[in-house]
């Protein structure tokens, strides 16, 4: 089992940015495509994008444009870049493999847009 921590959520303004990190208790980076997830209230967790290996990035329609994936495998650490926030960004932001694996879950990092 790998632990996976999230950290660098935060309460934002609409239109501002955060960057979010993902450390792994081992290398898998380097093994396994790695997603990020979010889950707002009341709602069910969604996909919000991966990064392969060579670097190849998908991302759901509604980040598009807004949110950027890239990962250090040195560090073991995988990110994720987000602007233009919106109020409707906010949720618990979870990383995981894509796709995900049920062990793998972690408490995840609460980010907030509001003003």
């Amino acid at each position: 089992q790998v632990q996976l921590v999230e950290s660098g959520g935060g309460l934002v303004q609409p239109g501002g940015s955060l960057r979010l990190s993902c450390a792994a208790s081992s290398s898998i980076f380097s093994t396994y495509a790695m997603g990020w997830y979010r889950q707002a209230p009341g709602k069910q967790r969604q996909w919000v994008g991966h990064i392969r290996s060579r670097e190849i990035t998908v991302y759901a329609d509604s980040v598009k444009g807004r949110f950027t994936i890239s990962r250090d495998n040195a560090k073991n650490t995988v990110y994720l870049q987000m602007t233009s926030l919106k109020p409707e960004d906010t949720a618990v932001y979870y990383c995981n493999t894509a796709p995900p694996r049920t062990e793998n879950w972690g408490q995840g990092t609460q980010v907030t847009v509001s003003s």
